[in-house]
């Protein structure tokens, strides 16, 4: 089992940032990929962003390349997304989840292990 907590979210004007943190703990060793998605109210979860855990590679949905950055940081077993200039559109909450046997998918169902999510509203 691995267990996600999120932090970070919170409300925000347009053109501004937010940085989102996950820490994971448990059977870490187990997990080869890490996530970021999204999920509006009314639709569907959408890929952010992933990094493969041991070699630093990093996947973008189009919609944020350029303006999101995902990292990680072994040490602390924690991964962030770094969110600049945001836009209203990007109001949802924000999940990070686990894969233990595919790096940089962008479908939910490959993820094994998810977070509780945090929100991040972007007023116009």
């Amino acid at each position: 089992q691995v267990q996600l907590v999120e932090s970070g979210g919170g409300l925000v004007q347009a053109g501004g940032s937010l940085r989102l943190s996950c820490a994971a703990s448990g059977r870490t060793f187990d997990s080869v990929g890490m996530g970021w998605f999204r999920q509006a109210p009314g639709k569907g979860r959408e890929f952010v962003a992933a990094i493969n855990w041991s070699g630093g590679s990093t996947w973008y949905a189009d919609s944020v390349k350029g303006r999101f950055t995902i990292s990680r940081d072994n040490a602390k077993n924690t991964v962030y997304l770094q969110m600049n200039s945001l836009k209203p559109e990007d109001t949802a909450v924000y999940y990070c989840a686990v894969s233990k046997y595919w790096t940089g998918s962008h479908y939910p169902e490959q993820y094994d292990y998810w977070g509780q999510g945090t929100q991040v509203t972007v007023s116009s």
